[in-house]
């Protein structure tokens, strides 16, 4: 499917501190057909960039800026109503987890780490892209009949996940915080697709795939697992318990829109 937003149409809002290192991608993207790139230096010039209402809109931030970090920026543009839906990308060398987790809840499209090369870059840019273009046609019909229960103990991952629901013309969505409530709703509700997080309170993804699998009257309803979870070992247990596909965060749209039509297929 060609894209209706292409690289060429970007608006690029750069925030980063370094003036070399802002170069370096400045030329990258360019290289890359980005045309608009606007670099700054901090996160606050960055919000009120974005609030001049331009189209195409993506950032790409380091993740330590000089007035907030880089997860602080994408928490406020995930709570602003007018920049919720704007892709977001993080360049950084950090790799431990939990500082990681809060951008990976987010939505973020792509994390990049450093030291990375142009065609890393392309990667994430072409998954921004992705994710500003109208979903490929499904059967409306079908679509629309379609019943997703949403599981996750992260509301700014629900609202992301719903986000990208809504646009497949998804409308009939139910939500559950952790694996205990989607267990009370998934009783007396019947749903055509879970998707669930791993790491959860109460219940986590592994344990209520477990119990769909092997208790509930709905044990052969396709399971998608969405999760920033790296442990191979627990990811090898989801399998096991009857996980239908798992899914990284972050992710990029076109890979859950691509399971979520396989799902229907099925």
């Amino acid at each position: 499917m060609a894209l209706t937003t292409s690289l060429a149409d970007l608006s690029v809002v750069l925030v980063e501190p370094s003036s070399m290192q802002a170069n370096l991608v400045t030329r990258m993207l360019q290289h890359q057909g980005v045309r608009q790139v606007h670099a700054l230096e901090n996160g606050q010039a960055a919000l009120d960039m974005m609030k001049s209402g331009r189209d195409g809109l993506l950032v790409i931030s380091s993740l330590y800026l000089p007035d907030m970090a880089g997860t602080e920026l994408v928490a406020a543009m995930r709570a602003d109503q007018d920049l919720e839906a704007v892709p977001f990308i993080l360049i950084s060398s950090e790799t431990r987890p939990q500082v990681l987790d809060p951008v990976r809840q987010s939505g973020a499209c792509s994390i990049v780490t450093k030291p990375f090369n142009e065609q890393q870059l392309s990667r994430a840019l072409y998954a921004a892209a992705d994710y500003l273009n109208p979903p490929e046609d499904l059967d409306v019909a079908e679509i629309e009949t379609l019943r997703v229960l949403l599981v996750d103990d992260s509301k700014m991952s629900r609202r992301h996940l719903r986000r990208l629901l809504e646009e497949l013309g998804i409308e009939r969505i139910t939500e559950a915080e952790d694996g205990k409530q989607a267990v009370a709703l998934l009783q007396g509700t019947m749903v055509d697709l879970v998707i669930t997080d791993y790491n959860m309170p109460e219940m986590d993804g592994r344990e209520l795939i477990e119990y769909i699998r092997t208790q509930s009257w709905q044990a052969e309803v396709p399971i998608l697992m969405v999760t920033s979870e790296q442990n191979m070992g627990r990811l090898a247990a989801v399998e096991r318990a009857g996980v239908s596909a798992i899914c990284d965060k972050p992710f990029e749209a076109g890979s859950i829109r691509k399971l979520i039509s396989e799902s229907l297929t099925r």
